[in-house]
């Protein structure tokens, strides 16, 4: 019996509207069932393992044993026993006779893998290593080979060493391209944690090029991937079975593994290790400059549309860089063809870049680029300075000499908040002045200036203006007027105090 009668058209529509939108729901909720059913099934199997990639690696991976004899402390006094106590002989036997302890030997644990297996050669890092008079690779099979360190590299924390492979042939795993790399991609790390032995842990690339000041060169890939005591030196794969990092540090208040783990990527560590390979040492490439960051300020003054690039603060006499043509105030955007953001981006890429190598360097010289080629020289580390030298510099250091003393400059003006006068015989003495530099000096500072702000200090020279040479004050103001009709709002100073130190600073005009 119909629920209403048929003459009632709303009726009928109503009914035939529910039958239909019941049909749709079935329809739709079958839909959705499907993938929630298969979604469920794939949880319930877990994810798709890594054991095949695993077990064709792990052989390649030692872990690394050393051991290394610590001198004992000398100077320490006997205990003083009456003669002839029944305690005398005891401890004449306990100490031997000696003012000091034995010497005592102490055992480190880290690991390592094989990239040659026809040479045996074997990669960790140098702080596994480093001191050690013994060292033993452990492969996984249980084989125990002595092993002998090929070179060394403290700055990239590398060491090279080799093996006499025994009857049974190594594994030996492949480099991959770590600059390919994304953050995100799934890895696996390889090493012996703990001392355990053989451990897989898996995770992802968390971040790329982590500075955390370890060196000079830090570029670290950061990994997830559980990586604690003793994974130091193994290797960090990719899923195709490709070593693409070398696990060298982790963040742990504990000790144990956060999730923060951190290893050297291998398109910068295999520059280092065929080095090692065939020097025994690395041979950085050095271009002879020293250099600074583009600051925000300093933007507008350079002709910059935002802070990039590593700008040149002085030139090395007769190095690569002055044999190129490079100078002072130049701002590197480009080496070698790689992009130059930063400071630290210059360092990597000189140092990575084989010596006697010619490169071509843009670079941006007073607003206009140019482009320049040098063959790149051969980083020779420095000395550091005496502590001597030190109290030398520091005791001729501007505000160190006969504050007391009279003198009167000629022509003095003021410009950007800066009293500034010519150098003379008598203002070269009070603040120290080397006779070889020329420009203006800084007499008096507005504290109120932006150029106080900027650390612009009583004493210094104002050397380029705008990056022209300045020789007398009235220099200063042409290049100040130069640069406000090219409608710059900042002007860039080149200052060099009485210890021969240079800098530049950009000083807004308003």
């Amino acid at each position: 019996m119909p629920c209403s009668p048929p003459s009632d058209p709303c009726a009928s529509s109503t009914v035939s509207l529910r039958g239909r939108t019941s049909a749709a729901v079935a329809i739709v909720l079958g839909t959705l069932m499907l993938p929630m059913l298969s979604a469920a099934t794939v949880l319930a199997a877990g994810p798709v393992s890594v054991a095949p990639v695993a077990e064709k690696l792990i052989d390649a991976v030692v872990n690394i044993s050393t051991s290394q004899t610590i001198k004992g402390s000398e100077g320490v006094p006997l205990p003083r026993v009456p003669k002839g106590s029944p305690f005398e002989e005891f401890f004449d036997d306990f100490f031997n006779k000696k003012g000091s302890s034995d010497d005592r030997k102490a055992s480190s644990l880290g690991s390592g893998f094989v990239i040659d297996a026809k040479e045996g050669i074997i990669v960790t890092n140098n702080h596994v290593i480093d001191g050690a008079d013994e060292i033993i690779a452990n492969f996984n099979d249980g084989t125990k080979l002595k092993a002998e360190l090929i070179g060394k590299d403290a700055k990239a924390d590398l060491a090279v060493l080799r093996v006499k492979p025994a009857k049974k042939p190594l594994v030996a795993v492949p480099f991959g391209s770590s600059t390919k790399l994304k953050t995100g991609d799934w890895v696996m790390a390889i090493g012996n944690p703990f001392g355990l032995g053989g451990s897989v842990t898996l995770g992802i690339i968390s971040a790329k090029q982590r500075d955390i000041n370890s060196g000079p060169y830090d570029e670290f890939l950061q990994t997830d991937a559980a990586i604690n005591k003793g994974n130091s030196g193994g290797p960090l794969f990719n899923m195709d079975g490709e070593v693409i990092g070398i696990n060298t540090a982790i963040i742990s208040p504990s000790g144990g593994s956060i999730g923060i783990g951190f290893a050297v990527p291998s398109d910068s560590a295999v520059v280092v290790i065929d080095q090692l390979r065939k020097y025994g040492e690395a041979r950085r490439g050095w271009l002879g400059v020293k250099i600074r960051s583009v600051s925000d300020d300093m933007v507008d003054a350079l002709g910059l549309k935002e802070p990039t690039g590593a700008m040149i603060e002085s030139v090395t006499a007769n190095g690569p860089a002055a044999k190129g043509g490079m100078q002072d105030g130049d701002v590197i955007l480009k080496f070698d063809g790689r992009d130059i953001a930063s400071v630290r981006a210059l360092t990597r890429a000189v140092a990575q870049t084989p010596v006697e190598k010619t490169v071509d360097v843009d670079v941006l010289r007073k607003a206009q680029p140019k482009k320049l080629q040098i063959a790149v020289g051969r980083l020779v580390e420095e000395e550091k300075p005496s502590k001597d030298a030190k109290k030398d510099q520091l005791d001729n250091a501007p505000g160190k000499s006969d504050k007391k003393s009279e003198v009167k400059p000629l022509l003095d003006q003021t410009f950007l908040g800066l009293k500034l006068a010519p150098l003379d015989d008598a203002l070269r003495t009070k603040f120290a002045i080397d006779a070889k530099v020329k420009g203006v000096l800084v007499l008096e500072v507005d504290p109120q200036s932006a150029a106080a702000q900027k650390g612009v200090r009583v004493g210094d020279v104002i050397v380029e203006a705008a990056q022209d040479p300045v020789s007398a004050v009235a220099d200063v103001g042409t290049s100040i007027d130069k640069v406000k009709k090219a409608g710059r709002r900042a002007i860039l100073l080149r200052l060099e105090d009485g210890r021969g130190d240079l800098r530049f600073v950009a000083v807004p005009l308003s």
